[in-house]
C-alpha cells in the first residue's frame, strides 16, 4: 500500500485490488487536492479492475530505465509489478503527485548533478552509465528513449529534479534530432522548454516545464490520462476526438482558454506532420495547471523527433480522417478549421510559419551533421522536405540538400552557433 501526495499534502491511499488497484481519498481531503482532473474527490474508492488507473501509470519508466530498475530491485520483492515500481520512483515524478510508504514522510531530496558536466562530457565519457545508475531510482518519467531526472546545482533551494536528461543508443543522433526539431518549433513561435545539446551529441538536457518559479511542481496530465486510457493505448483513436474534442471539453465555458489551447495543439500537429514525427501519441501531449480546480493550459512542445529517418515506412501515431497515413494539406487544413476553429488564412499562415522555421533551422542542422554524421542529417532534412511538400504542400519552400557538400563552409542562416542553448 502506498500513500499518495498531491502538492506535498496527503491525498489518499493506493493499494492492490484483485488484479487491479483501488485508490481512496483521505477523510476531509479538499477538492483542490484531487489527484487528477479525471478523479475528483469522493467518498467511494476509485477502482480499476486490471492494472493501475491512468494517472498512476502516467510516469511509469519504460524500456531501458524500467529494465534497470527491475534488475536493481526485483530481488527485494517476491514480485515486481507496477505498484512496486511506483514505490521506487514515486518520490520524484513529472507533475505534482508523489508516493511513499504508509509510515514514511515525504522527501524530495536527491543528489546534485552538474549540468555543465553533462553538456561538456567528451565522446568516450562513461557519464551516461553513471547517470543511469545514480538517478534511475529518482526518475518517475515515461518513454522508451533512455532518460533520467536529475537535480542541477542551481538553484540550490530546489530539492527535487530540475532537468530531464535524454540519451540515444538504438537510434543514431536521436538527441540531436530532437534538438533541431525543438529549435524549429521555437523559431516558429511555439512554446518550448529550455533545451541544450551536449557537446558530444549524446545527450539532450531539457529544463522541467512543470517546475514553478517558487520551486514547487505544477500539475501535469497527459492525454492518455485525460482520455482515461492506459499507457498501452497511447496510439489508440484519432486526433480529432482524443486531442481536439477533449481540449474543448476541458476548456468548458472558458472560450478564450479553449481557443488558445486549440490553436497551440494545431500548431504542434502541423509541426509533427512537417517533420514526419510518427511518435506524436497521446502521452506526448499534456496540460499544466496550478490548481486542479482552476484554469488549465496546454503544455509546451516536447518529445518531438523525425522518426522516418530511422523507420522509413513509419506513419502518424493516431488517425486523422480515419487513417494513419500522412495527411495532405487539405486534411490538415480541415482539422484546423473544423476542430481548432481557425480561419483559412490562419491555417495557411501556420503552414508557412512552420515551413519557414524548418528552412531557417536547416543551415545550422547541416553544419552539425557533417563528416560521419552526414547520412543521418540528410535523412532528417529529407523527412522535413517530404513533410513540407506533401503535407503542407509548400514545395516552393523546400530545403536545399547539396549533393556533395560536407556541411563545412555553409554560411546560410543567421549566424547562430551550432550549440544554440535554445530558449535563452
Amino acid at each position: 500500500m502506498l500513500r499518495v501526495w498531491a502538492d506535498n499534502q496527503t491525498a489518499g491511499l493506493l493499494d492492490r485490488h484483485r488484479q487491479g488497484a483501488a485508490f481512496t481519498y483521505g477523510e476531509g481531503v479538499p477538492d483542490r487536492r484531487a489527484i487528477s482532473l479525471t478523479m475528483p474527490v469522493r467518498t467511494a474508492s476509485w477502482i480499476t479492475e486490471l492494472g493501475l488507473n491512468p494517472i498512476f501509470q502516467m510516469n511509469m519508466p519504460e524500456g531501458r530505465l524500467r529494465e534497470r530498475l527491475r534488475l536493481d530491485f526485483a530481488k527485494a520483492t517476491s514480485s515486481f509489478d507496477d505498484l512496486d515500481l511506483l514505490a521506487i520512483v514515486g518520490r520524484q515524478q513529472i507533475g505534482r503527485l508523489r508516493y511513499s510508504g504508509l509510515e514514511e514522510t515525504l522527501s524530495n531530496d536527491m543528489p546534485f548533478q552538474s549540468i555543465d558536466e553533462i553538456l561538456r562530457a567528451d565522446q568516450d565519457s562513461q557519464l551516461y552509465d553513471y547517470l543511469l545508475a545514480t538517478y534511475a531510482k529518482y526518475s518517475g518519467i515515461s518513454g522508451i528513449q533512455p532518460k533520467v531526472l536529475v537535480r542541477g546545482e542551481e538553484p540550490r533551494t530546489i530539492h527535487g529534479a530540475t532537468h530531464i536528461v535524454k540519451f540515444w543508443d538504438e537510434y543514431p543522433e536521436l538527441a540531436a534530432n530532437e534538438y533541431f526539431c525543438l529549435a524549429a518549433a521555437e523559431r516558429a513561435g511555439l512554446r518550448v522548454p529550455k533545451f541544450e545539446l551536449s557537446d558530444n551529441g549524446r545527450a539532450l538536457v531539457v529544463s522541467r516545464f512543470d517546475l514553478a518559479a517558487d520551486g514547487s511542481y505544477r500539475g501535469f496530465e497527459d492525454f492518455c490520462v485525460l482520455n482515461d486510457l492506459g499507457t498501452t493505448d497511447k496510439y489508440d483513436g484519432g486526433y480529432e476526438t482524443r486531442l481536439f474534442r477533449r481540449i474543448g471539453q476541458m476548456a468548458g465555458l472558458n472560450a478564450d482558454a479553449g481557443a488558445s489551447m486549440l490553436r497551440q495543439a494545431f500548431e504542434i500537429m502541423v509541426l509533427n506532420y512537417a517533420v514526419r514525427n510518427g511518435d506524436a501519441h497521446l502521452k506526448n501531449f499534456g496540460v499544466l495547471y496550478d490548481d486542479v480546480t482552476g484554469a488549465i493550459e496546454l503544455a509546451p512542445v516536447y518529445d518531438v523527433v523525425s522518426t522516418t529517418p530511422y523507420i522509413p515506412p513509419d506513419t502518424a501515431a493516431l488517425t486523422l480522417d480515419g487513417t494513419k497515413r500522412w495527411p495532405n494539406a487539405k486534411a490538415i487544413a480541415r482539422l484546423g478549421q473544423v476542430r481548432a476553429k481557425l480561419s483559412g488564412p490562419e491555417v495557411k499562415s501556420t503552414f508557412e510559419r512552420i515551413a519557414d522555421a524548418l528552412s531557417d533551422t536547416a543551415p545550422t542542422l547541416r553544419r552539425y551533421f557533417k563528416g560521419p554524421k552526414r547520412e543521418i542529417g540528410d535523412k532528417i532534412l529529407e523527412a522535413w522536405n517530404t513533410g513540407i511538400a506533401n503535407s503542407l504542400e509548400l514545395s516552393g519552400r523546400a530545403i536545399s540538400i547539396p549533393a556533395d557538400d560536407d556541411g563545412e563552409g555553409d554560411d546560410e542562416g543567421d549566424g547562430d552557433e551550432i550549440m544554440l542553448g535554445m530558449s535563452r
